[in-house]
């Protein structure tokens, strides 16, 4: 059921043209932002305990590898990188079912909720039993993430993954990859199942093509000629130096250079990772109007590689952030990490700031704010009138908020707080984080504890 029409006190609120002091939001009966009164009438309104500021879009999401965080931090006897730890995701996995997946995306989506996330893009590619059979119902662990996202009250935007090979050219796919594996027909059918399932759970429905590895050309084209979505296409590419090998002697071209070339990229796009760029695929993305998908807690624990995120910014780029592995799960480390990341490379500070005298803070919400709404099909972002009711409430008890003003408040959020800072979360005009607690919290923990246990064993 929608909400009944409220009105929110906010001490302080950066609204969609700027901080503003004493702003009080009416709300709808659907949740959105009716009007914006900025008299500091505060009569008949729920007061909200600190600064206010838009939740943010997660826009790459693995659920299920919240389940692995930490189990890939031993030394193996060679050279580790993101092939080892992939082997270690497969063992996970080949252990789960439907009812464990469920508990571990609610349990997730729980962490991202208190972490500042309002809305998760699920670029999800676990579809089959752990032997590739498939499930009764062939949208049987998809509906398993609309559950979790109902439960918990994220906004979700759902991406099924075509995945058919293990590498460039068609190659057959190993047996740690059949969970995850469709035929075009198959692929397209799981599609039209989902559009009423998602619109019936208020989800926005579009897909994701795993990688240059796991389609061939044909596919790719086949799927991007019938999808009927309208929704976000999303796609990991040049994430690894060995992909980028691998891609360079299959055509002769570097992964996003073939996928600029050979693919209608386009405003629809999110390309996530694009670690392994030169300067020319790094203008050409900028320009192409899709997203870059920048996961930098996933990438860094998986020793990618840096994004080149100051030529890309300075090329007109957009990007948003996600948590891929989910290693972190919050806001604030994403930004930090991805801002931290540019300043290590150049050895200089302040790298992401939008001009000269911008806070660095300011610049990353602002750009992974808009950034994250378009990859996840979302038309309007930021608190205006018109767009979702999606707050974040920072803590106002806590010193370092309640001693600053404007821009500071995010720079001190970002780069001297981090986890914690966020006390409420409302999401479509409702609580679903309140006093950092989420109403189910005790049966969202049990359930993930039991699937821990199973996954231990």
């Amino acid at each position: 059921m929608p909400p009944h029409r409220r009105r929110l006190f906010c001490p302080v609120a950066l609204l969609a043209d700027g901080w503003a002091r004493e702003v009080v939001l009416e709300l709808d009966g659907q949740g959105r932002i009716a009007s914006i009164d900025l008299s500091g009438d505060a009569g008949g309104s729920e007061r909200l305990s600190g600064p206010v500021v838009p939740a943010l879009t997660n826009l790459h999401s693995h659920a299920f590898q919240r389940a692995m965080a930490g189990l890939a931090e031993v030394a193996g006897t060679g050279e580790d990188s993101f092939w080892t730890w992939r082997t270690e995701m497969y063992r996970i996995l080949a252990l789960m079912g439907p009812d464990d997946i469920e508990a571990i995306a609610a349990k997730l989506y729980m962490e991202l909720l208190k972490g500042g996330f309002g809305r998760v893009a699920e670029f999800h590619y676990l579809h089959h039993g752990p032997d590739g059979t498939p499930y009764a119902d062939a949208a049987e662990t998809s509906r398993r993430i609309l559950v979790a996202a109902g439960r918990t009250g994220i906004g979700l935007t759902h991406l099924p993954v075509f995945y058919a090979h293990a590498n460039f050219g068609g190659a057959a796919p190993g047996e740690g990859q059949r969970p995850f594996l469709h035929d075009v027909d198959g692929f397209l059918a799981l599609l039209d199942a989902l559009a009423p399932a998602c619109r019936e759970a208020g989800a926005t429905l579009g897909l994701a093509i795993h990688s240059l590895r796991a389609a061939t050309p044909g596919e790719m084209h086949a799927i991007l000629g019938h999808e009927r979505t309208g929704g976000p296409i999303h796609i990991h590419v040049a994430e690894q130096e060995r992909e980028l090998a691998d891609c360079l002697a299959w055509s002769g071209r570097r992964p996003v250079e073939w996928l600029l070339d050979e693919m209608p990229v386009d405003a629809r796009w999110c390309a996530i990772h694009a670690t392994q760029m030169d300067e020319a695929e790094t203008v050409r993305l900028a320009r192409s109007g899709a997203v870059a998908g920048l996961c930098p807690a996933t990438e860094a624990n998986l020793g990618d590689g840096l994004f080149p995120a100051t030529g890309f910014l300075a090329a007109g780029g957009r990007f948003g952030i996600g948590t891929d592995s989910h290693v972190a799960t919050s806001v604030a480390q994403e930004l930090r990490l991805l801002e931290y990341g540019q300043r290590l490379r150049d050895r200089r500070r302040n790298r992401l700031a939008a001009a000269p005298g911008a806070s660095v803070g300011r610049s990353l919400l602002d750009g992974a704010l808009a950034g994250g709404a378009q990859a996840a099909g979302q038309f309007t972002h930021g608190l205006g009138i018109g767009a979702p009711a999606d707050l974040l409430v920072l803590d106002g008890t806590e010193p370092f908020l309640a001693m600053a003003e404007g821009d500071a408040i995010l720079d001190r959020w970002i780069f001297a707080l981090g986890d914690g800072a966020v006390r409420d979360v409302i999401i479509g005009g409702r609580f679903v984080i309140r006093d950092h607690t989420h109403s189910a919290e005790a049966e969202i923990d049990a359930a993930f504890a039991r699937t821990l246990a199973k996954l231990r064993a």
